[in-house]
């Protein structure tokens, strides 16, 4: 349990109509801030369902003042957990990400990675490993959140498995 950071500005753009809709209004009525919490937290929840992690009691909240998520859940085992968290973190305007997530199975914890301009997997794999070549490792780490090894971008935070 802990709270992991996450770039604010960068991932994936989940808040369409629906949360622009709720901040007009709650612009105009400070009150209904919450709504706007909760339909983020729900697009959020609804995205790391998308993965199909296989994610008992999946629960996710939002505090749109700190852009801070927290996940509630049970992961079959350590992998699974952090990918849920990475789904979840890799959000345009997610700051943190709270974990409140179990594992059946524990095991050792990854490590994570912010991707900075210039970074390839195998740039990656080199540091962390020193061998290249063993970019895939960090790509299946990262699946199915990662559809191809070219495809990172700037501020995304990636798992990287321990050696």
């Amino acid at each position: 349990m802990g709270l992991i950071a996450f770039l604010k500005d960068a991932g994936q753009k989940l808040f369409g109509k629906e949360v622009q809709a709720a901040e007009q209004a709650a612009a105009a009525d400070p009150s209904k801030q919450a709504e706007v919490d909760r339909v983020k937290a729900t697009a959020i929840e609804q995205h790391v369902q998308s993965f199909g992690l296989g994610i008992t009691a999946l629960t996710v909240t939002f505090d749109g003042s700190t852009g801070v998520a927290k996940v509630f859940g049970v992961a079959d085992d350590q992998a699974t957990k952090e990918k849920a968290i990475l789904a979840a973190g890799n959000v345009d305007g997610v700051a943190g990400i709270d974990d409140h997530m179990t594992v059946t199975v524990a095991a050792p914890e990854a490590a994570y990675y912010t991707v900075v301009k210039g970074d390839t997997l195998s740039k990656i794999a080199k540091a962390s490993y020193g061998n290249a070549n063993e970019y895939p490792r960090i790509f299946e780490a990262n699946q199915p959140m990662l559809t191809h090894p070219d495809k990172i971008y700037p501020g995304q935070q990636l798992r990287i498995p321990p050696k």
